[in-house]
């Protein structure tokens, strides 16, 4: 390890590091050499009291951060003893048959529409898994961290879309702006901010008004779902639209806002040189105090 140090305050992973929290850091890797990073993890969001907001500790935070501080040559970990224990890097989506005929028509004719919010209903996770498994441009291998799944079919029980918000993005310069918090304001309350990562159509569905109909329909119920399972509401959603693939119109049908664009760079680049698709920033207040909230 080079003996390059900390000479000013730095935010990675979400927390403030300086000599102090490099300085604790060090001191744990060597009071205990024979710790895996595993160990090493969770121990540290105990000393440092690192949980989420509903009381769990953050230890998959905890291993990024230490990874960040090897990369820069701060802290030299232990070797790796095994794969992370992280079970969604290993799980396997498993393919379901499913009728694909053509649902066409107008909304009015599929409505009630069923929006099941699927901590509730888990008998419908496969399905939920294997249509965006299959059927979303990005795919899906699982969700971590907290998160909240609808699976949303008409009143036959026909599938048409899946919809995901997990957590929020760090730092995006539209949202930021909009929201006008500082960074230990943001620090402090993203987890009040989810990002719906993922919304399906079912490809097979052509049904005009439904995607915005979806959206208004989740957001009035989204901050109590995330209530009920995590133990606190969400104030502000956010989603990215990539420019050249889509345009959002749903979203602005739903009436979300447009607050900027994506720089076009990726978490992992440091020097300004990996490349992304340019997206679309889009945010919807779910009440009318959330710059209050947020900004505290």
């Amino acid at each position: 390890m080079q003996s390059q140090r900390v000479d000013h305050s730095l935010i990675i992973q979400g927390r403030q590091i300086g000599l102090g929290e490099l300085e604790q850091v060090r001191a744990l890797l060597a009071g205990h050499p024979d710790w895996s990073r595993y160990r090493l993890s969770r121990e540290l969001c105990l000393a440092w009291n690192w949980r989420s907001l509903n009381g769990q500790i953050k230890d998959m935070a905890a291993r990024s951060l230490l990874l960040k501080l090897e990369e820069r040559d701060w802290v030299a970990l232990p070797a790796r003893r095994c794969l992370s224990p992280n079970r969604m890097r290993h799980k396997r989506i498993r393919r379901l048959a499913h009728p694909t005929d053509p649902i066409m028509g107008s909304l009015s004719e599929l409505q009630p529409l069923q929006i099941q919010e699927l901590s509730r209903q888990p008998e419908a996770g496969p399905v939920f898994d294997w249509l965006l498994h299959r059927y979303h441009y990005l795919g899906y291998t699982g969700a971590v961290g907290q998160n909240v799944k609808y699976l949303v079919r008409d009143r036959r029980g026909r599938d048409l879309a899946c919809v995901l918000f997990g957590a929020a993005a760090w730092k995006t310069r539209g949202r930021d702006s909009f929201i006008g918090w500082t960074a230990v304001q943001r620090q402090a309350h993203l987890g009040l901010v989810a990002n719906n990562s993922r919304f399906l159509i079912l490809p097979w569905v052509r049904v005009p008004e439904l995607a915005s109909h979806i959206l208004g329909r989740v957001a009035r119920r989204i901050a109590a779902d995330w209530q009920g399972r995590y133990g606190h509401p969400v104030a502000l959603l956010e989603t990215f639209v990539e420019r050249g693939r889509f345009r959002g119109s749903c979203y602005r049908a739903a009436n979300w806002r447009c607050v900027g664009q994506t720089q076009g760079r990726t978490r992992q680049d440091r020097r300004h040189v990996l490349q992304a698709p340019v997206k679309d920033v889009w945010v919807y207040p779910l009440q009318t105090d959330f710059r209050e909230v947020l900004c505290q």
